[in-house]
């Protein structure tokens, strides 16, 4: 299988095949791209205009074909234009996962401009930084988050504000978004260069802040080739080793997609809603997640790829009322966004008859994917990461750089069109990450004799929260501000729904007394509510510490008992 696998691959990415590979220079450094790549996201998303009158968005009760998505595009687009906003200006979006977050993506982009993805769980301090360093133009937004920035608007630099379902009307200083899609007219010409940012996607930082990173046309569209390759790859596989008839080119099955993780993140935008565009499927948008009512939707929408976090995937198979619907269109199962647990690849092969089990490793930095896994490679290999996707290259190295052997363990490194052009005004920790194009992934990981990748632990200090990247620097930032607090360190806890939780172990100052709930309420002023510790160990002595006085954190985390946290 393995032997037939490379062959398949081979072929794929040879001179001449649909998916070969070439090399150019970008940033000074020789990197690996697909040839036949559309030059930029503007491309990708014109090509999307032949799919017509099929369904494009869902939302609830509401439906938005092809046809209607790309005049509303162009109308945004002309919108943009006439504010003011062209190439390499910016241009943020700050709301759930509504139907307006990609039609202004794909008009933001369409213009050379640069898409700001705001994490919608942001508090108000999040907030300030966040448009203070991005500087946008135009920050279009739903209520919550319009809400948020009207509270802080003498700390944020002028932007023209975009209300999107706001009950009521917009405020007096706010453009409905109706007038957005009034302004009509065909999508307006633009000179972007492949290499120019098309979107910042913040990251938790591990100096108390999160990096923006900035993520290119190519490599955006280099990533959506990759999810491409796979599934040719798979489905040629398939019909040479008899496990699928031929493809039928004049009945290609239409792909349906359910959004179930925000769009600020790569793997809803970069992965499930770039692969499902460019395939002229349908994505169907969730409010909020609920498995119960993921499993309506899969029902109604013949849905035939899930993808959210593992816990989702473990939530969906494992509800009682699985078995009352209707699931037989779902082809695939799985996700990213933290890495699936082995047990989990069974349940998902056995639970659903005509689906498979799947995931990919990726980064923000890497636009998406690094690699992919699925069906019956993901079930002899459940705790693979899967082979490293071909406009990569990777090497594990040690702590000295130095390149290790198969089936060695060191820092996974990558360079390829995928990866970042850096982090926005952070040169620092551009090159602390990026080395002569080496993407520094801070994961330990190997190479098993197949080429397969497991990762093995992650040198980077953070905890992985259903999916989100919590960086333990941000937390302990936020715990430091509070007067009371002399010491504090934080780590994960191991949780079964969510893989980890963050904890804290905190020293306050002599004579200081503090509760947990005041602490907590506390940080949610600052941070995320998804940041905020779930645990909480107030210690009587200063918190243990090495040679050179770093605190022990892998020693609190495992003597310190989550049943007796605060």
């Amino acid at each position: 299988m393995y032997q037939e696998l490379r062959e398949v691959w081979n072929e794929l990415i040879a001179d001449g095949s649909p998916f070969a590979i070439t090399k150019v220079t970008v940033r000074g450094q020789q990197i690996r791209t697909y040839a036949a790549a559309p030059p930029t996201v503007r491309d990708l998303w014109l090509a999307s205009a032949v799919h017509g009158e099929r369904d494009y968005l869902v939302y609830e009760d509401e439906r938005i074909s092809y046809t209607q998505a790309h005049a509303q595009v162009a109308s945004i687009a002309n919108w943009l234009q006439d504010q003011g906003v062209g190439v390499g200006d910016r241009v943020a979006i700050a709301m759930r996962n509504y139907p307006e977050w990609l039609l202004s993506y794909w008009a933001i982009a369409s213009i050379g401009a640069t898409v700001v993805g705001v994490n919608a769980w942001w508090v108000g301090p999040e907030l300030v930084y966040g448009m203070n360093d991005a500087k946008p133009k135009v920050f279009i937004a739903d209520v919550e988050r319009l809400t948020r920035a009207f509270e802080h608007a003498d700390e944020m630099p002028p932007m023209k504000l975009v209300g999107v379902r706001i009950p009521g009307g917009c405020p007096a200083g706010v453009t409905e978004w109706s007038e957005l899609t009034s302004r009509g007219g065909e999508m307006p010409d633009a000179d972007i260069d492949p290499d120019s940012v098309a979107c910042i996607f913040y990251t938790s930082g591990t100096t108390g802040h999160p990096k923006g990173a900035e993520l290119t046309h190519r490599g955006c569209v280099n990533n959506a080739m990759n999810l491409g390759f796979w599934a040719t790859c798979l489905a040629t596989l398939n019909q040479r080793l008899g496990k699928a008839p031929p493809a039928d080119p004049d009945n290609v099955p239409v792909a349906a997609g359910l959004l179930t993780t925000p769009l600020f993140h790569v793997t809803a935008n970069n992965c499930v809603a770039y692969g499902t565009t460019m395939g002229g499927g349908k994505l169907v948008h969730m409010y909020k997640w609920d498995a119960g009512e993921a499993l309506k939707i899969i029902e109604r929408e013949k849905i035939t790829a899930f993808t959210g976090v593992p816990t989702m995937s473990r939530e969906l198979v494992s509800h009682p009322d699985f078995s009352k619907y209707d699931t037989s269109s779902l082809a695939s199962v799985g996700g990213g966004g933290a890495q699936v647990p082995p047990d989990l690849v069974g349940k998902i092969d056995s639970a659903v008859a005509t689906a498979r089990p799947n995931t990919g490793y990726g980064m923000t930095e890497t636009c998406g994917v690094i690699t992919s896994i699925s069906a019956d490679f993901f079930v002899d290999k459940p705790a693979s990461a899967g082979p490293v996707l071909p406009n990569f290259e990777a090497r594990i190295v040690d702590a000295e750089g130095n390149d290790v052997p198969t089936g060695g363990v060191g820092e996974l490194w990558v360079k390829g069109a995928p990866v970042i052009a850096g982090y926005l005004n952070r040169p620092d920790a551009t090159a602390e990450t990026i080395t002569d194009g080496w993407l520094h992934t801070g994961d330990i990981a190997r190479f098993d004799e197949d080429g397969f990748l497991f990762i093995v632990d992650r040198a980077k200090d953070m905890v992985i929260r259903g999916g989100e990247n919590v960086y333990c620097a941000e937390v302990e930032s936020a715990l430091y501000e509070h007067p009371a607090v002399a010491e504090c360190s934080v780590f994960g806890v191991a949780d079964e729904r969510l893989g980890e939780e963050v904890g804290a172990a905190v020293y306050l100052k002599p004579g200081e007394s503090l509760d947990a709930e005041a602490l907590r309420t506390y940080c949610r002023e600052r941070i995320s509510a998804h940041k905020v510790p779930r645990y909480l160990w107030f210690l009587s002595e200063p918190l243990p510490r090495n040679a050179n006085g770093k605190f022990l954190k892998r020693a609190l985390r495992d003597q310190l008992n989550p049943a007796e946290a605060a």
